[in-house]
């Protein structure tokens, strides 16, 4: 699976790096580093994470494809 996220929309709350550390890192004090490429043994986490993203900047899986927010 394929994830985007929309770094002008993030704002640093690094929901998504507790609930996927493995494919979310907080780089200083603000700048999201991740995988676009998801491991099949993340996405359930990767699914969660973009779930709890306060502003909503994680498309995954068809969304990427689509665009749709």
């Amino acid at each position: 699976m394929r994830i985007v996220v929309d770094l002008t929309r993030c704002q640093g709350y690094a929901q998504c790096v507790f609930l996927a550390p493995e494919v979310f890192e907080l780089h200083g004090e603000e700048a999201l580093l991740y995988d676009p490429a998801v491991p099949d043994s993340q996405l359930d986490r990767v699914r969660q994470a973009a779930a709890a993203c306060p502003v909503q900047a994680i498309l995954v899986g068809e969304e990427v494809r689509a665009g749709v927010r």
